[in-house]
């Protein structure tokens, strides 16, 4: 083992964690021939085979199930040392690791610009990927912060929420209902809609009102991105729910249009989330307060003036 590498370890990490070389080269970013030779080298390194092929499935030898245990172990270690690191350093230099779903792409980078700018030194690991992988991120403990609108189910997690995340319908600027007011969702289902994929946060929500009322949601077109839908919605394609940041920096221009719809908008959150018992470093704490205490400002002061009033309620 002592020619083994730390990279090595951590790309021998991702491959036992999926039983899968292609997902962890997509994790790590590399190509999969690379996993695969960090993998062989390892192994030459540890005097055993780690892994066996069993048809199209792949399993961890017994020397791979113990050189995974004690990866993990090697990597929290590391993990505490770095949070120990940058306790000392304060808030002059060090890391901070986030995990966001996609749609939230349209706001955590617009909050990162100020909070950056106050601390130049920090280093910022952005990761923006579909809810499952969050998920699966967060159940590893891979990063000191979540941001997420549908919180999950069967992790032990803390749960803040700091920012209105209103879901509201779509619709190319000159269809039929553009200049409609209170329309009736019974109306609203006879349209065609552009929706995100089967298991969204988004969708489940808008599928939930829909049961709520007995009617169908019509689905024509599953797209597995914001701006995908968006365009396609400005192509006459359909109408869709999406959230209300992901017009944030729309202008006059916009080929989108909100649909004053009843029952809408349907009212979400951000939230941030870590594990519970995890010790947050004194950057991602200070992350988690600039959030709570200036998320909201920073996030309207930054979009297209008067975009958010557009998704409020008459009354709110």
């Amino acid at each position: 083992m002592k020619n083994a590498t730390l990279h090595q370890l951590k790309v021998f990490e991702a491959v036992a964690r999926h039983n899968s070389f292609t997902r962890a080269a997509e994790e790590l970013f590399l190509t999969q021939p690379t996993v695969s030779m960090q993998v062989k080298q390892l192994s030459k390194s540890v005097g055993l085979p780690l892994f066996e092929q069993v048809g199209k499935r792949l399993y961890l030898t017994s020397a791979g199930k113990e050189l995974y245990t004690t990866c993990r172990e090697l990597f929290d270690r590391l993990l505490q040392f770095e949070i120990a690191i940058a306790d000392l350093k304060g808030l002059k230099q060090g890391a901070l690791r986030l995990a966001v779903v996609t749609t939230a792409k349209y706001v955590i980078p617009r909050l990162l610009g100020p909070f950056c700018q106050r601390y130049p030194g920090i280093d910022v690991s952005l990761t923006v990927n579909n809810h499952a992988w969050v998920l699966e991120s967060l159940a590893d403990n891979r990063n000191d912060l979540y941001i997420l609108s549908q919180l999950p189910e069967d992790i032990d997690v803390k749960v803040h929420p700091f920012l209105e995340n209103p879901l509201v319908v779509l619709a190319q600027r000159h269809h039929p209902l553009a200049q409609e007011r209170n329309i009736p969702l019974k109306r609203l289902a006879e349209e065609p809609f552009i929706m995100r994929e089967p298991g969204s946060g988004t969708r489940k929500a808008v599928q939930k009102l829909f049961d709520e009322h007995g009617l169908e949601l019509k689905v024509k077109l599953d797209l597995g991105s914001n701006e995908a839908i968006k365009q396609a919605i400005a192509g006459g394609l359909g109408i869709s729910v999406l959230s209300l940041h992901t017009l944030a920096l729309e202008g006059h221009s916009s080929q989108l249009t909100i649909l004053d719809v009843d029952g809408f908008p349907i009212e979400r959150y951000w939230y941030i989330v870590y594990p519970s018992g995890k010790q947050l470093s004194v950057i991602a704490r200070t992350f988690f307060d600039y959030l709570l205490n200036e998320g909201k400002s920073v996030a309207e002061a930054t979009a297209f003036q008067g975009v958010f009033s557009k998704g409020r309620r008459p009354d709110g």
